[in-house]
């Protein structure tokens, strides 16, 4: 059972908080930062396409934009260069509603799952919380292979959820390398590989390239899980701004979520 006790909100409860909150709505990432980022991308820098391989297929950066606004709701005019930027909470909602259907049929079918984050200074808890839900409905949570090592540190997990360590610290990562590293290590302990995957940057994005049913969220400077959401690579992915300022402003996402997927106590 999640720490966080109380109901989970209504949709227009919940739109209202993110707004509030500025998980969605007038987010505080700089469209500057949106259009760099989009461009980066699409110029084929591999820092941005988050373990997903998009081939030529984005090159055009105006492409890349014309996606986000559609299913992250950023400004779609390509003549917005500066200021602010938005994320729509309405696409926000819909995409927790086909997350949370991911997370009830792994329920009802009490699937392997396998939950991690890069951005363990915020979203930890969230996952931990839906990690914990997914136990609790007869999920085999995957437990991550001991000395799993990537990117000069090491996997480690905290309630169920893998995040990266380095130097005694967590770190906020966007490799894909420490899912690489997770699934090798799996198979060579000869474990199963997850049916699903509930993550967040290169962790949702190469677990969806080896073809595993990924849940991902993602920021609006983050534009690869919303184009491997378009392709088909990754079953969802959900839009908001994954580093606001407390990470207990997403305690009524999570309480939405769960409740969505019928995964929160009576």
């Amino acid at each position: 059972m999640p720490i966080f006790s109380d109901a989970a909100p209504t949709r227009t409860e919940l739109i209202d908080h993110l707004v509030r909150t500025r998980i969605a709505g007038d987010v505080a990432t700089p469209r500057e930062n949106n259009l760099s980022h989009y461009r980066r991308l699409a110029n084929n820098d591999r820092h941005y396409w988050l373990g997903l391989e998009l081939g030529d297929r984005w090159s055009d950066e105006q492409d890349v934009l014309a996606v986000m606004a559609e299913r992250c709701g950023v400004v779609d005019d390509p003549g917005h260069r500066t200021g602010q930027d938005t994320i729509d909470p309405e696409l926000t909602v819909g995409a927790l509603d086909r997350a949370a259907a991911e997370l009830r049929k792994a329920a009802e079918a009490q699937r392997r799952v396998l939950l991690a984050t890069g951005h363990p200074g915020a979203l930890l808890d969230m996952h931990g919380a839906v990690a914990q839900a997914l136990h609790d409905a007869g999920c085999d949570i995957v437990r991550v292979p001991l000395d799993t090592f990537a990117d000069e540190g090491v996997v480690v997990q905290f309630g169920g959820v893998a995040a990266y360590e380095r130097g005694a610290s967590l770190w906020h990562t966007h490799s894909p390398a420490p899912m690489a590293q997770v699934l090798n290590s799996l198979r060579q302990a000869g474990e199963a590989q997850p049916d699903l995957v509930v993550a967040d940057h290169g962790w949702a994005g190469y677990a969806a390239q080896q073809g595993i049913h990924t849940v991902g969220f993602a920021d609006c400077n983050d534009p690869a899980l919303f184009l491997g959401e378009a392709e088909g690579t990754l079953a969802a992915a959900v839009p908001l701004d994954d580093h606001v300022v407390h990470p207990r402003y997403y305690e009524p996402m999570t309480a939405y979520l769960l409740a969505a997927a019928q995964l929160l106590p009576d």
